[in-house]
């Protein structure tokens, strides 16, 4: 093509496209973060950079999205940790939050058995006591290299020192001011501002890096004790909530085995519960293998119509059998089984939808759950992690903690607070996922390793709500179905089913309209709605780590 170009310039043209070429296919070897935020993404390759491992990195990156994401990065709020060291080992963490120990089973219910408008969503008695702080320290111990302290102290910069507000982060903060002005009247509101806030201003945090100096000398006791408890105990009085000092002390993370499982030539290692994404997405994984996907092509009918239908009957499967596996016995054998998941495909029908009222949660012989982020983490070593992380709602409850300067979650709201009455993301649930004291509530978030061949393949998540597992399920399809690199495939338009309520959500552009006319025919409902996740993913390939960041937000990788 470079005949075309004549004259002095041209040599530098030549230039100037390869340097285009190679910045738009970077392949990095020694690392790679990718996650939700500028500035945290740095943190985590400059923690790489000085010889931590993902873990460290990951440490890293947790503390400095509780700074600049606060709709979703959080000291207050709680996740998951997949892990797979360079050497195969697996490993889940759970730090979700857990009901306080004056939770009950009707407290979102008035006398009459009516559940009370937002009492689950904006009060301080929606919050669970947090569990990202605890699980970060666990997670150091049993697998990080650095200095706890230089982990921390990034984040306390980005408090102390500002750091430079994005478009989106401003927008999301100037149509929640009403909200926060509202819910803080007694206490402070951090992001309150003369003025509209806009990109390229400068947000600073001090409380909230006097708070993570508590963490950074104190570990798990500089934010569950000491001065920084005592905030939260002042908040809970305040606002009539329920953490005491005993939850505080009580509250620990919890090491699981990871879920596994196989599609086709991969391992797929994922969440167990009391995540709901790993089962759903390894039944979702084996509904669809034995399918010609990628010979029916990306978001074409017979596509967006098999994926519906695996989508409705996991959904509803979900919807009775997840929850918290300490306190609910989770038939996780009998959901994976793959005559089971066959059976329920079998009532599929090609020639018209199956209505949701007609696909009820399954059973088993003998037998009697928008706000949330995800970083995707390599290192030079070859250990991986995978963490997805959460307030539930964005921002929250939108009750700042006062003296300490993050905000609350509302995570009690992934409770079911009544049978079969939808939460903010329009899931139902049972008994499996009531509310119980010390108990945690059901989760979507799916982060996810896989492996080909015995070998780290990708690394892969995403926030939103109910739409998690299906973005993270045909994120994947998009790698190993239909040949798209990673940056390619968490930016391609997506779908979602998720049984109740009974319609097709899209994004706009998602399908074109011959395949929703055909689908429409056979009996389907659409919606169109805004984004649905925003996937981070990295990819190994032969030259060396490929990431995808979700250009839906901020979402930015990096690597070396």
């Amino acid at each position: 093509m470079f005949m075309f170009i004549k004259g002095r310039w041209s040599k530098f043209v030549v230039i100037a496209f390869m340097l285009f070429v190679n910045v738009a296919q970077a392949q990095y070897r020694k690392g790679m973060v990718v996650c939700a935020y500028p500035d945290a993404a740095t943190v985590g390759l400059n923690i790489l950079k000085k010889g931590g491992n993902a873990v460290d990195a990951a440490v890293a990156v947790q503390f400095a999205l509780a700074v600049t994401l606060p709709q979703a990065g959080n000291i207050g709020g709680g996740g998951f940790m997949v892990y797979r060291s360079a050497g195969g080992e697996t490993n889940t963490l759970d730090y979700r939050e857990k009901a306080p120990a004056a939770a009950s089973a009707n407290m979102y219910v008035d006398a009459s058995g009516n559940i009370i408008p937002d009492k689950s969503l904006y009060t301080h008695q929606a919050a669970g006591v947090p569990g990202s702080v605890d699980g970060m320290v666990q997670a150091h111990q049993k697998y990080g290299k650095l200095k706890w302290a230089d982990l921390v102290q990034p984040a306390i910069d980005l408090a102390s020192k500002g750091f430079v507000v994005t478009r989106h982060l401003a927008n999301d903060i100037n149509s929640s001011q009403a909200q926060f002005n509202k819910l803080n009247e007694k206490g402070v509101n951090y992001f309150a501002k003369a003025r509209a806030w806009k990109a390229g201003d400068t947000l600073f945090l001090p409380d909230l890096a006097n708070t993570l100096i508590q963490i950074r000398d104190k570990k798990r006791a500089g934010f569950y004790n000491g001065i920084v408890a005592k905030h939260i105990l002042n908040e809970m009085k305040a606002g009539n909530g329920l953490i005491t000092q005993a939850d505080l002390n009580n509250y620990r993370s919890v090491w699981r085995k990871a879920i596994t499982g196989n599609y086709k030539s991969f391992k797929v290692i994922t969440m167990p519960p009391p995540s709901s994404g790993g089962i759903a997405l390894l039944q979702l994984l084996h509904s669809v293998e034995k399918y010609p996907l990628s010979r029916w092509g990306h978001n074409n009918d017979s596509t967006v119509q098999l994926v519906t239908e695996a989508e409705r009957r996991v959904y509803a499967d979900r919807s009775k059998y997840l929850g918290d596996p300490d306190f609910f016995k989770v038939p996780v054998d009998s959901l994976l089984n793959t005559a089971y998941v066959d059976k329920r495909m079998r009532s599929f029908n090609w020639s018209a939808a199956t209505p949701s009222s007609a696909i009820q949660p399954g059973s088993f012989a003998g037998y009697e759950s928008d706000q949330t982020t995800h970083f995707s983490i390599v290192d030079a070593y070859g250990n991986a992690v995978s963490i997805t992380t959460t307030l539930n709602g964005s921002f929250g409850n939108k009750i700042f903690v006062k003296g300490a300067g993050f905000l609350l979650n509302n995570e009690m709201d992934d409770f079911s607070s009544k049978p079969g009455v939808p939460n903010m993301y329009g899931l139902v649930g049972g008994k499996a996922n009531s509310i119980q004291p010390g108990k945690r509530m059901l989760s979507s978030m799916t982060p996810t390793i896989i492996e080909k061949d015995g070998k780290l393949f990708m690394v892969v998540g995403t926030p939103g709500g109910s739409t998690i597992i299906t973005s993270v399920f045909e994120t994947i399809l998009n790698v190993v179905e239909f040949n798209q690199d990673a940056q390619q495939a968490v930016t391609s338009k997506r779908f979602h089913h998720q049984w109740l309520p009974d319609e097709i959500q899209t994004e706009n552009d998602a399908l074109k309209h011959p395949v929703i006319d055909i689908l429409q025919r056979k009996g389907y409902k659409f919606k169109t709605r805004g984004n649905i996740g925003r996937v981070d993913m990295i990819v190994v390939t032969l030259d060396g780590f490929a990431g995808g960041a979700d250009p839906r937000g901020d979402d930015t990788k990096a690597g070396w």
